[in-house]
């Protein structure tokens, strides 16, 4: 269901709950109540956060040396796309590899729409190449996975509890576990009742990646309950669908034995590999807004 479809079913809830006999059935009305509750939440989280900033995490999965390199692909890939679009890329916390992958890195994409835009973005991505760190010129298969959060205003989002959070305190570490900072200025934060957790490291002070990465855990923790929401109002129970499992990629980018970028979900295909590594992503967003929108 998209925004303008929870939209419909509201006003026709609230024309049934103007009707005399509404309360006759005192659980079915207490039902469409709590129904109406849970679109509204649907319709202004899948629009009102749309217009803001994003902030993107790339997870390396299976494929060792491979996958890490492909995290920094993709990488290069949105920070492309922001450059075209005339957006900021900020650097939150990066776990570099010794071969200049990331085994996992967190950015901030600022401007107006990123998130509406890059939301279509979350993921597994798969990558089908002859591996650069195999000398006998063997073909690999990759994964990553892409996980996109809005950003909220300040003042918004869940309320963090201090005895729901372990926060610990690290060096900010360069590649291959390189400290360089001798001071623990690197944050990571769990959050004890969902086990959601969060790192940032590339701020000059502890103070200041503790702030970025609280704002961080609430962005999660409301990107999680927001697809709960939307899972309940399909009818889905919560663990029907994930769109975390690696199993499931959203898109493939074939380098060898042809060149081919294919988005499963639409169908949507480029062969110009080079030019979507580089950020020519329109293409592929427009088809899943247009998806999304039937």
């Amino acid at each position: 269901m998209n925004p303008e479809q929870a939209k419909a079913r509201i006003a026709e809830i609230q024309s049934a709950m103007e009707r005399p006999d509404f309360w006759n059935d005192s659980a079915a009305a207490q039902r469409m109540i709590k129904e109406m509750k849970d679109l509204e939440m649907l319709a202004e989280g899948g629009s009102r956060y749309d217009r803001g900033s994003a902030v993107l995490s790339l997870l390396a999965g299976a494929g060792g040396d491979d996958a890490e390199d492909f995290a920094a692909i993709l990488f290069r890939m949105y920070d492309g796309y922001a450059t075209k679009k005339g957006w900021e890329v900020r650097r939150i916390d990066e776990n570099e590899s010794d071969h200049g992958g990331y085994r996992s890195i967190t950015f901030e994409i600022k401007g107006k729409g990123a998130y509406g835009r890059l939301k279509h973005e979350a993921g597994v991505h798969r990558l089908v190449r002859i591996s650069p760190f195999n000398a006998n010129s063997k073909r690999q298969t990759s994964f990553a996975l892409l996980e996109v959060l809005p950003e909220l205003p300040e003042g918004e989002g869940v309320e963090l509890k201090p005895e729901d959070l372990d926060i610990q305190f690290a060096r900010s570490g360069g590649a291959g576990g390189q400290n360089v900072n001798k001071r623990e200025t690197a944050v990571r934060i769990v959050h004890k009742p969902t086990n959601l957790s969060v790192h940032a490291s590339t701020e000059r002070s502890q103070a200041a990646n503790r702030e970025r990465a609280l704002a961080l855990l609430k962005a999660k923790i409301f990107k999680r309950e927001e697809e709960i929401r939307e899972k309940e109002v399909k009818g889905l129970s919560i663990g029907a669908t994930t769109a975390n499992e690696w199993g499931s990629q959203i898109r493939s980018y074939v380098l060898h034995p042809y060149k081919l970028v294919k988005d499963h979900r639409t169908d949507a295909e480029s062969h110009n590999t080079d030019a979507v590594l580089s950020g020519d992503l329109d293409m592929f967003i427009d088809a899943s807004v247009k998806s999304e929108l039937k």
